[in-house]
Order: C-alpha cells, then sequence, then structure tokens
C-alpha cells in the first residue's frame, strides 16, 4: 500500500493523516514549523490556532454544533482533543490554544505509522498520493507551484465574501420580489431605500468600525468585487450607481423606483438564506449586523454568516476536485482544508476528516462511501462540488443550514424548531454511514449541552436531540 505524504500540520492536515493512519495507511506528515513560521503564527506546535480560540456554537439548531457532533462521533482527532481542552464558553466550544495544540501534537506523535518532518516543501511532492493542507496562507512558492499545474484563473489568493441573512427574519412587509426589468421573474427580494434612509445608510457604512489588516495581508481588491465600505468612501451615490442602483426596478407599493435598492438573491432551493448581492464588508461583525440592519425590511436580520474579506489562498472547487477531493488534471493530488473552499477551523477539520477516509477506501480497495447530503459532513462535500447558478465564481463558506436538504412532508414550523429536526434527520441519517465506514467509538460524553428537554415537537424516533441558544 501507498505511503501518503500530508502537507500541512493544521487541522485539516493532521486529520486527514490520524484518519489514514488509523486504517492502516503510513504517512508521512510534512510541516514547515519549527523551521519556518508564516507572519500569522507564532508557537512551534501543530494545529496552532492562530485567530479565535472559539470553535463556534455547539447548540444543535446551529449548522456548524451539528458539524462537531457528527465529527465526534466519527471519532475525528480534532474533536477529541478540542473536547480534552475546553474552556467555559457558554453555549460555543472554545478551547485552551496551547493545552490543544499540544494534545494535537503528542496525538499525532503517539500515532502508528505517522512520520512526523520539519521542512518546506515549494512545490508538490513527486511522491504519490499526496494531500495539500497547507491552509490559508500556503507559502508563496507552493501556491505558485500549485497554480502553474491548475491553472492561474483557478486559483485565488482573497477570500470576499458577503452575509447570508435567514428567510423568516426578513420583515416581508417591506420588500417585494422582483428582477431588475423583469428579467429572471422574482428571483431578487428587493428592499427599497429612501433618499434620506439611503443616505444615512452611507454615513453609517462610512463610520462604523472596520478591522485592520494583519501586516502579511496585502489584499488586493478587484474592482468588480469591492468590499462595500470601499464604494461608500468613494462618494455618496457611488453605491446607488453600483449594487444598489435602482434602475428596473419598482416599488409595487408606491409604484415608483425607490431611490436605491439592495437586492437579495437566494442562497438555497428552498429560499431559506438570502445572500446581500455586493455587501462584501471589512466592517467588524457587530458593525455589520447594526448597519445591516438599517436595511428596509432587515431591522431584524437574523445573520447565517456575516461578511468577510480576507488573504486566503484557496481553488475553484467544484471545477477541479472530483468526488474524493482529488484534483481532476493530477492524479493523485488531493486537497483538504482552506485551501480547498471551506471556511472555519471545524470545517477545515471535517474536510481532512473526508479526504484521509476517501483516500484510505481508495487505497485499501474499498467503496467510495461519502456521507448522505442531509448530515452536516455531506453538506461540505455538497458546497465543494456545486457551483450555484447564481454565483459568477466560486467564494469559500462555513457550513450553513442553506447547504442541507429541505425538510420533506413537514408543516411550516418556527425556525428554531426546522433546525433542530435537520439536526435529527442529520444524526440520524449519520449513524448507518458511520457504520458502513466501521467508525470507532466517539471518545467522550457529547458535549452538545444537554440541560434543556427535548424538544416535543420531534417526532418520537428523533427524541434525545437538544441543543441552547447559540453563542
Amino acid at each position: 500500500m501507498n505511503r501518503v505524504t500530508v502537507v500541512g500540520g493544521g487541522l485539516a492536515g493532521c486529520e486527514a493523516a490520524v484518519q489514514l493512519a488509523r486504517r492502516g495507511v503510513e504517512v508521512l506528515l510534512v510541516e514547515m514549523k519549527p523551521k519556518r513560521r508564516t507572519p500569522a503564527q507564532s508557537g512551534d506546535g501543530l494545529c496552532e490556532l492562530v485567530c479565535s480560540n472559539s470553535l463556534r456554537g455547539a447548540a444543535l439548531s446551529n449548522a456548524v454544533g451539528l458539524l462537531k457532533e457528527e465529527l465526534r462521533r466519527a471519532g475525528s482527532a480534532v474533536m477529541q482533543c478540542a473536547l480534552e481542552a475546553r474552556v467555559p464558553a457558554g453555549g460555543a466550544l472554545a478551547v485552551d490554544r496551547e493545552h490543544f495544540s499540544r494534545a494535537m501534537t503528542e496525538l499525532i506523535r503517539a500515532t502508528p505509522g505517522i512520520e512526523l518532518v520539519c521542512g518546506e516543501l515549494e512545490r508538490i511532492p513527486d511522491e504519490r498520493p499526496v494531500i495539500l493542507a497547507t491552509g490559508p496562507l500556503t507559502s508563496d512558492a507552493l501556491a505558485a507551484d500549485l497554480a502553474r499545474a491548475i491553472g492561474h484563473e483557478h486559483l485565488s489568493y482573497y477570500d470576499a465574501i458577503a452575509p447570508i441573512i435567514d428567510s423568516e427574519s426578513i420583515d416581508w412587509s417591506k420588500v417585494w420580489r422582483q428582477s431588475r426589468y423583469d428579467k429572471g421573474g422574482d428571483d431578487y427580494v428587493n428592499c427599497g431605500f429612501n433618499r434620506d434612509e439611503y443616505e444615512a445608510f452611507v454615513r453609517a457604512i462610512c463610520d462604523a468600525e472596520k478591522v485592520v489588516p494583519h501586516d502579511f495581508e496585502d489584499v488586493k481588491y478587484f474592482e468588480g468585487c469591492l468590499p462595500i465600505e470601499v464604494m461608500a468612501e468613494r462618494g455618496i451615490d457611488t453605491l446607488r450607481y453600483g449594487p444598489l442602483k435602482p434602475v428596473g426596478l419598482v416599488d409595487p407599493k408606491s409604484g415608483r423606483r425607490p431611490w436605491a435598492v439592495v437586492q437579495l438573491r437566494t442562497e438555497d432551493l428552498a429560499a431559506t438564506a438570502w445572500n446581500l448581492v455586493g455587501f462584501q464588508s471589512r466592517m467588524t461583525w457587530p458593525e455589520q449586523k447594526r448597519v445591516f440592519r438599517m436595511i428596509p425590511g432587515l431591522e431584524n436580520a437574523e445573520f447565517q454568516r456575516l461578511g468577510a474579506i480576507h488573504r486566503n489562498t484557496f481553488v475553484n472547487a467544484p471545477e477541479l476536485l472530483d468526488e474524493s477531493m482529488q484534483l481532476k488534471n493530477c492524479e493523485g493530488v488531493f486537497l483538504a482544508g482552506q485551501i480547498s473552499g471551506v471556511e472555519g477551523y471545524i470545517e477545515s477539520a471535517a474536510g481532512g476528516f473526508l479526504c484521509g477516509l476517501m483516500l484510505a477506501q481508495r487505497l485499501r480497495g474499498e467503496p467510495l462511501t461519502r456521507p448522505p447530503e442531509t448530515t452536516a459532513l455531506g453538506a461540505l462535500l455538497t458546497h465543494l462540488g456545486k457551483m450555484p447558478a447564481h454565483r459568477a465564481r466560486y467564494q469559500p463558506s462555513n457550513v450553513t443550514w442553506a447547504l442541507v436538504p429541505p425538510l420533506e412532508n413537514h408543516p411550516r414550523m418556527k425556525k428554531r424548531e426546522r433546525y433542530e429536526h435537520l439536526a435529527a434527520r442529520g444524526v440520524r441519517d449519520l449513524a448507518p454511514w458511520l457504520e458502513s465506514i466501521g467508525s470507532p467509538e466517539p471518545s467522550g460524553e457529547p458535549f452538545i449541552p444537554s440541560e434543556a428537554p427535548p424538544s416535543p415537537t420531534l417526532p418520537p424516533a428523533e427524541q434525545g436531540i437538544t441543543s441552547t441558544p447559540d453563542a
């Protein structure tokens, strides 16, 4: 059986290495620390959490909470160490960074079949198979070699992410559905400003607190994908001649064209989540919530995701990756973690888990077994493999409920109840898949808070799933 080279000692690389080794595959794990660090790193251990120490919400009414529980049940190394290093954080899962990094380093060193070596690779190794899990700050030399292999047009160097709004939090009495010039039916939701509302909104954008780029973030904006605040700072009317242009739209309540219009575009077939078109932003997240709730109809908006722009290295996954996360035009080269286009610590670990599992199956001559699309793990693979028809280019994403197929044959229900049903379905559908892959018994107790009683509206087969408010 071939030895697998895994490049990158972050969450995705370490998770992939452990899953391979536990299935009898020898692994060479290459990490450039301590010989060299990225500008974001300060320690020498594996799986260094360079930003927040939070792994985000733990409630099953949160898609990332479901993802964590699925990984725990599947025997994830990252979840095992995260639970060991857990610190109090209300409804979230947060860890002691040093404890977590130390635990992951010790686990890697103690796992039979993994050889950890220190060194920087400037090109894709010739030895195959290889998993590239080098994260958002992939070295310039390795990124350049990857670009040569896949085509420079398929590799991006920064994220430009717009917020996503939960459908049920929109005030539908204040908005209307219409495509510009009625081309495309009622595909868009429109939020109309009068002049005073618009000018107050632009001033709020300009005055809002912004995220200061790190010294190592040389973010070069495309003119066609500018942060909303950059456009606002160019003049009071820039936005209404750009993404907020009202031409071709008529408010049915007044029969007139508004002064400016924010358009929302659906994120999923069931239209449970809506994207703010053109609203990529470097405002801080609290400021985004405050300012974007000034948009008519979004006064009580609940955000599934907030906007962001930061340095990143990722590929056009729907175009380049096959169903096993292998580059279609580079036999034996697999991608895991943020370089494939997922966002977040847990999503990166999940990418490593799936990549390691499927590669082990391939090397052992077993059928490729992907998790059901109704699970959070399956939802991530859906994101990597499918370009939404409305999106001009691929962008990274956290796991969200918009990636999960909607419930079937269920009456209309409140958002929280619907999410609990989706989570219960995901946990139920996960069980036979775990059995099919021979997953070990999960370590530790479920980390999902269990003080709240099961929802009385859940079917008996789905009882026992509990949740607490998100952090």
